[in-house]
Parts: C-alpha cells; sequence; structure tokens
C-alpha cells in the first residue's frame, strides 16, 4: 500500500465519513457544485433555498434567466452562474436528461464533455464526476496538493500533474471511500490553516 494512500485512510479513520453530495435529488447537488465556486456553503444554502420548487431538470432549463439570477444571487456572481447552470442543463437535456445514459461513456471522455461546459473547470468536473456520474477519480484540489507537498509525498504544483499522479490511487478502493477521501483531504486542510491540527501522526 502506498504511503499516500495509507495518509488518506488515516484522514478518513481520524475525521470520519462526511457524506457530502448526497442529497436524494441529484440536481440539487450538481447545482450546488455550481453555486459553491468563490463563495461560502452558507450562502450556498440560500441560493438552494430561493430553488425550492424549482430544482428539478424541466425547471431549471425552462426557467428565465432573469428569473434565475435573483434566485441566486446570495451566491454570488450570479449573472455568470445563471449562464452556467442554464448552460450544464442545456447539455443534460442535450443528452436525453438520463444519468443512465452515460454509464457507457468512458470516464476521461465524459470528462472531456463535462470541461466542454462554459463554467466548469477541472475541480468542477471531476466532483461531478465523483458524486453524480459516480466514477473513481482523484480530486487534485488545493488542499490536497499542499497536504501532499507539506509531507513531502508528492512535488506537483498544479491540478493536472497531481491528479495524473493519484488516479492509479483510487483504482484500488471503493468509490465511496474515493468520496471520502476528498471530503477529509479538505476537512483536514482547514483545520490544519486554522492551527487545529499538526500532522506528524499522519507519517508514523
Amino acid at each position: 500500500m502506498s504511503q499516500k494512500i495509507k495518509v488518506f485512510n488515516k484522514l478518513l479513520a481520524h475525521y470520519g465519513k462526511q457524506y457530502w453530495w448526497t442529497d436524494p435529488n441529484r440536481i440539487t447537488d450538481w447545482i450546488s457544485m455550481i453555486l459553491i465556486q468563490q463563495t461560502t456553503q452558507q450562502n450556498t444554502e440560500k441560493a438552494l433555498a430561493n430553488l425550492e420548487g424549482n430544482l428539478s431538470v424541466e425547471a431549471l432549463h425552462a426557467m428565465e434567466l432573469n428569473t434565475l439570477q435573483e434566485y441566486i444571487r446570495p451566491a454570488g456572481f450570479y449573472k455568470q452562474k445563471s449562464t452556467y447552470i442554464k448552460a450544464l442543463m442545456e447539455w443534460y437535456v442535450s443528452h436525453g436528461a438520463s444519468l443512465q445514459k452515460f454509464e457507457a461513456i468512458p470516464t476521461e471522455e465524459l470528462r472531456k464533455e463535462l470541461l466542454s461546459i462554459k463554467g466548469v473547470g477541472e475541480e468542477t468536473a471531476d466532483a461531478m464526476l465523483l458524486y453524480i456520474f459516480e466514477r473513481k477519480v482523484f480530486i487534485a484540489d488545493q488542499y490536497a496538493i499542499r497536504l501532499l507537498n507539506r509531507l513531502n509525498l508528492s512535488s506537483a504544483q498544479t491540478y493536472k500533474a497531481l491528479r495524473e499522479e493519484c488516479m492509479p490511487l483510487v483504482a484500488e478502493i471503493p468509490l465511496e471511500t474515493c468520496q471520502e477521501w476528498h471530503a477529509v483531504i479538505d476537512v483536514h486542510g482547514k483545520a490544519y490553516r486554522k492551527g487545529f491540527t499538526d500532522e506528524q501522526w499522519l507519517l508514523e
């Protein structure tokens, strides 16, 4: 077992399961991945509360752009994010508006399609793959980069570099563990940044 896997599993054992992006309404989580960009969870939840009753593909696809903007205003950058949500729904509808229709598409091919959607960058695309489409991918965000750099387990400085380095690791674990790795890496990163924890125990 690689040292990286040991570290990630120690984080999971220490912080426990976080159950991120597990709303029964998958559209709620999917839209959250757009709304959360450059804002807080609290602001995202306010925008979602405004959208209550409209969190369906049909409603969001049909909604007037200015109406959507008013609903999601609390999340900030609402004009940009409204166009991103509309683009995402348009793409989804054009593919049949069914997650099952994507099951036969290879993960990296599906990732390229997601990246072609306005407003979907690498981290967001991988979050969608991991939690919405249930594909095992590694989210190489800044928390992951900083963690592995500090522990001298990687010298990667970019999302792409660390993703390529860590993707082979996820082949060895269940999907749920892969999802929880991302969550606990971020939870730990926030705790470390605030001085609530050290990291020596991760290497013992």
